[in-house]
């Protein structure tokens, strides 16, 4: 990460749009950690403050547009995806229906636990709200709520605490993964029992 923070901060007068760039690449399933993203756009904004707004919609636009391209593929394509090696493994087929139940169910919610899920989450989120072809304007206007709260909240704490705080990040991230985790074994639980 620190040969990538180099490399853009070299270029901080283009920083954001190679952010913004690197961003719509993870819609196609480029690993492009939008974390990764979250945090050199923050640190560069702390180091040049004359930079902060272009480096924070950078990187906020660049992951609502990502997760835009996540969808139409999904939408698009649906389980011909799976016929792509490239994508097969990212969503099994069978699990694109219960987390299409959960959208229905849960409706925002579920787009705003999963922004805070890291591990390649989110783009299965993504992909599987075009799959179960979820509304796009409901999509869009749910992703939209739930990026701005991601990407306001991460890059406020990189801003203002930096390297300090990815530790911290890092565990909250993983309590958020296991209580989903957890919330997901109990609604499965009830509903083997009511079945």
């Amino acid at each position: 990460m620190e040969e990538l923070l180099q490399i853009i901060q070299a270029n901080i007068q283009y920083a954001h749009f190679i952010i913004f760039g690197a961003l719509l690449l993870a819609g196609f399933n480029i690993p492009v950690s939008e974390d990764a993203m979250l945090f050199i756009s923050a640190i560069l904004a702390s180091s040049h403050p004359e930079y902060l707004v272009q480096l924070f919609f950078g990187v906020y636009l660049g992951a609502y547009f990502s997760d835009l391209i996540c969808y139409s593929l999904g939408r698009k394509f649906g389980p011909k995806l799976f016929e792509i090696k490239f994508f097969a493994g990212m969503v099994p087929a069978e699990r694109v229906a219960k987390i299409s139940a959960y959208y229905h169910k849960y409706g925002v919610m579920t787009l705003i636990l999963g922004r805070f899920i890291p591990f390649g989450v989110r783009n299965g989120l993504f992909l599987t709200a075009g799959l179960g072809r979820m509304n796009f304007t409901k999509f869009a206007l749910s992703d939209l709520l739930a990026c701005t709260i991601s990407s306001l909240s991460f890059f406020s704490l990189y801003y203002y605490y930096g390297e300090t705080v990815i530790d911290y990040i890092k565990q909250g991230n993983i309590v958020i993964f296991s209580l989903v985790l957890i919330l997901l074994a109990i609604f499965w639980y009830k509903n083997k029992r009511v079945a």
